[in-house]
């Protein structure tokens, strides 16, 4: 497929799910389970078109690393179970592991919790010519914090700056910091894996019943459960806060996740080609000394 007319249906692919304003909106627009129309017979061409995809974004990267001019970053969130780790492995297989580096967010350190909130992502910021992918983020701060604010006592706040207000600060705070990226040549794409409380059982069962998946599932995952609405009202307000023109977020359907893969790869291939990505051009002196390389090679004896 030519390049162009991928990268035009990727942009077609992904513009439903993509956020660019929240005002208005409401998470249960967007249904889990969607798939465009498309049905489970269409799974084996949506695999075929994954891997043109992989292709594409191998060569958007490769470009991306040789201009040295970009960096971008890929924000990751989810529930549970909603298949983060797995549509990051499957996505960016064919990227060059020179050109991508992948991050995972855990419980924050003690270390971390002697500093800001966004401390302990700003360090793995990408650098120019890569792709950064951060499995959870700072976003952390306003879903599981949030919902769990006995955590906030944790982070050794001055007591005068833990008010009311303290969420919409911090939404403050992020829209601000992506601002700052954004104008330092960092593209962000963020996406939140939008997965039903229905397919969440059905996975956690499969962990529990199939020996080669139980090492994937921990209690801790039931007792969050519990919180469901608390983290969909939470994740909602975070979208609806923070997503930007410049920073969109994409709600991505998790249900079936070879449509959730299809849309995160169309994603980041439209994110990609807005750069107008090239091949660095060389010089006449630069072109001048790899004709003379060329001559020394030929004219060798080995």
């Amino acid at each position: 497929m030519d390049m162009n007319e991928l990268i035009k249906r990727s942009r077609r692919f992904a513009k439903p799910f993509r956020i660019t304003d929240g005002a208005g909106f409401r998470l249960k627009a967007i249904d889990p389970g969607d798939t465009l129309g498309y049905g489970s017979e269409d799974k084996p061409r949506a695999k075929e078109a994954l891997a043109i995809g992989i292709d594409a974004l191998a060569e958007l990267q490769d470009m991306l690393y040789a201009q040295d001019r970009w960096a971008v970053l890929l924000v990751f969130q989810a529930m549970d179970a909603a298949g983060k780790d797995g549509t990051i492995k499957h996505v960016m297989s064919g990227v060059n592991p020179q050109g991508c580096q992948v991050y995972s967010f855990k419980a924050p350190s003690a270390e971390d919790l002697d500093h800001d909130f966004l401390w302990r992502c700003m360090k793995y910021v990408p650098e120019r010519g890569r792709i950064g992918i951060f499995n959870r983020s700072y976003y952390e701060e306003t879903l599981v914090v949030r919902v769990h604010p006995e955590f906030i006592a944790q982070q050794k706040l001055p007591a005068e700056l833990v008010t009311k207000d303290i969420w919409k600060e911090r939404f403050q705070d992020i829209r601000s910091y992506e601002r700052y990226l954004t104008r330092n040549g960092v593209v962000i794409r963020k996406f939140f894996l939008h997965v039903s409380k229905q397919e969440q059982k059905k996975r956690f069962l499969e962990r529990l019943e199939d020996p080669e998946k139980n090492w994937k599932f921990s209690a801790n995952d039931i007792k969050e459960r519990a919180f469901w609405n608390d983290y969909m009202k939470a994740y909602e307000d975070t979208i609806r806060e923070t997503a930007t023109k410049a920073a969109p977020w994409y709600v991505v359907p998790a249900d079936n996740k070879w449509f959730t893969r299809a849309v995160v790869a169309a994603a980041i291939i439209d994110a990609l080609a807005d750069l107008d990505l090239s091949y660095p051009k060389v010089d006449k002196a630069r072109l001048k000394d790899l004709a003379a390389a060329k001559q020394v090679l030929l004219g060798g004896k080995e």
